[in-house]
C-alpha cells in the first residue's frame, strides 16, 4: 500500500485519499453546504475556481504531501458514495516522537449523524497501523464544545490551552489541546 492509497472503514463510513474520479461528489458535498451554523462553520463556500482541472491539481498536491510524509488528506464517504467531508493529518515530528496533528470537517448538511465519530475512528486506526504515529493532537477553538465532546468520546485527553497559538482571520487565537497516545488506545 502506498502512502496515497490508504483507506479505512468504520461503520458505514470510508475514508480515503481523493482521486480525480471524485470530482463530482466532492463538488456536490461542498456545493450543498447550508449557511454557517456557528462560528466554527464556514457554511457555503465560493466554488467558482473549482473546475475539474483545478481538482486534478489538488489531488496531485495531496499525493505529493503524502509521499513526502508531510500531510495526509482524506475524503470521508458514506456507503452511497456521497462526500461527507475531509480529514487531514499533519506530520509534526517523526524520529523519537512519531507525532501528528489531525483536523476534520464534516459538511454541515451531514451534521449530527455520527459521521465525524466514525471517520475519526477509521483515521485513528490508519494512524496507528499504517502510518505508525504514536501521539495524535487536535487543536480546538475556544467554545467549540461539539468538537471537544467528540474528542473526549474518542478517548482524547484535554491538556490545556496554548495562548495566542495560531494566526486565524486577523488575530492570534488560543487553541485547546487534546491528545491521544495510540498505544494506550482501546482497539475497536
Amino acid at each position: 500500500m502506498t502512502r496515497f492509497d490508504l483507506s479505512a472503514q468504520s461503520g458505514e463510513i470510508t475514508i480515503r485519499p481523493l482521486s480525480a474520479a471524485d470530482y463530482e461528489v466532492w463538488f456536490t458535498g461542498f456545493e450543498n453546504r447550508g449557511p454557517s451554523q456557528n462560528p466554527y462553520d464556514d457554511g457555503r463556500m465560493d466554488m467558482s475556481i473549482c473546475s475539474p482541472e483545478w481538482f486534478e491539481g489538488l489531488v496531485a498536491k495531496h499525493q505529493e504531501f503524502a509521499l513526502a510524509d508531510k500531510q495526509y488528506i482524506f475524503g470521508v464517504f458514506n456507503e452511497s458514495g456521497e462526500h461527507l467531508g475531509m480529514l487531514d493529518v499533519v506530520t509534526l515530528e517523526r524520529g523519537s516522537f512519531q507525532w501528528c496533528e489531525i483536523g476534520y470537517l464534516i459538511h454541515n448538511q451531514f451534521w449530527r449523524r455520527g459521521y465525524a465519530y466514525h471517520a475519526l475512528q477509521a483515521l485513528l486506526k490508519l494512524l496507528d497501523t499504517e502510518l505508525n504515529f504514536h501521539r495524535v493532537e487536535a487543536h480546538v477553538s475556544d467554545g467549540n464544545e461539539p468538537s471537544m465532546g467528540l474528542l473526549k468520546k474518542l478517548g482524547f485527553t484535554y491538556e490545556g490551552v496554548r495562548k495566542n497559538f495560531i494566526y486565524e482571520g486577523d488575530a492570534w487565537v488560543d487553541k485547546h489541546i487534546y491528545s491521544l497516545n495510540l498505544n494506550e488506545r482501546e482497539p475497536n
